[in-house]
Order: structure tokens, then C-alpha cells, then sequence
């Protein structure tokens, strides 16, 4: 069967909401478990889903995975500057891993970024130990950025997010 990325749809939130939050739980990516303030923020698809696209991947009926997908900037980016979009919160089910689900959705962001007028990079941040993801993003074209890379909890020095770009 062949992985399908569409747009989420509203029945599927709580669902994507899950596997992101298990993701990211699961792989020891909050610095607080399940205390962590994050954990909220990537369980609330339909905030993602009102203020930016948020992507799924898909195969058989069953979900495997999304990312969210933001145009510019605005409400849902961290980093984007006008002309660039940026790509958030990639998550696949620990079960789908290894099947191509997170590269084909990195691969629907830049897609999309190309066709937003004006766009001219795509950015994203990640965690140190976020490995196979950065494989797909070095793998795609991204390079690193390290002059961008920032702290989301600045009064946590040990909090560094490390940023790649493609340049489209």
C-alpha cells in the first residue's frame, strides 16, 4: 500500500493529537514528561489546524503520522521570517517509523512552500537527539543553521533548539 498526505480532518485531531504527544513522551523529547507545557500544544490539532495546515500521513485507513505546516508568519511560527514557511511538530507513530511516512511529509511542506508566492526557504527547529530526523532533513536538501538555533524556555539554559533551512 502507498502512504497518502492530505489535510487532517477533523475527526482524525484527537487521534494526531495522540500519536504527536506519544512521539515526543515516548522518545524522551519533554524536558518535564507529562508535566511538560508543550504536551498541551501538541495534543491541540484544531489550534494547529485553524491558524496553519496541518498535514497527515496515511495508509490503509490508518493514521501514521503529520506535521503542521505553516505558510509564513504568523500565530503557529517560531522562526519564519517573511518570504519563508516553516515545518513544526513532525511526528510518526513509533509503530509506522522506518517506512517512509516522515519523508514523504517533509516532503509535502516543501511542496507547499513552493507554491507560496514568495517563498523562498522553508525552516524548521529540532531537538539534539531528534536523529532520523535529521537524516531526512540533511537527505532533502536542509542545511544547518546554527546562527538561528534558540531556546523556547529561556530561563532553561540547557534548552537549545538546533535549526536547519532549505533554501527553494
Amino acid at each position: 500500500m502507498d502512504i497518502v498526505i492530505r489535510r487532517v480532518e477533523r475527526e482524525e485531531y484527537a487521534a494526531l493529537g495522540e500519536i504527536t504527544a506519544r512521539a515526543y513522551l515516548d522518545d524522551g523529547l519533554l524536558d518535564f514528561g507529562e508535566s511538560d507545557a508543550y504536551l498541551a500544544e501538541l495534543r491541540d490539532v484544531a489550534k494547529r489546524a485553524g491558524a496553519a495546515e496541518v498535514l497527515v500521513a496515511v495508509e490503509g485507513g490508518r493514521l501514521l503520522g503529520g506535521v503542521t505546516f505553516v505558510p509564513g508568519p504568523g500565530p503557529m511560527a517560531d522562526l519564519a521570517v517573511p518570504g519563508e514557511a516553516e515545518i513544526r511538530m513532525l511526528a510518526v507513530d513509533r509503530a509506522a517509523r522506518g517506512r517512509g511516512a516522515g519523508e514523504a511529509l517533509v516532503r509535502a511542506c516543501v511542496e507547499r512552500a513552493r507554491a507560496v508566492e514568495g517563498c523562498v526557504g522553508v525552516i524548521l527547529s529540532t531537538q539534539r537527539s531528534m536523529r532520523s530526523a535529521h537524516r531526512i532533513y540533511e537527505r532533502l536538501g536542509f542545511v544547518r543553521t546554527p546562527e538561528r538555533d534558540w531556546n523556547p524556555v529561556p530561563e532553561w539554559d540547557d534548552i537549545t533548539l538546533l535549526t536547519y533551512q532549505l533554501t527553494l
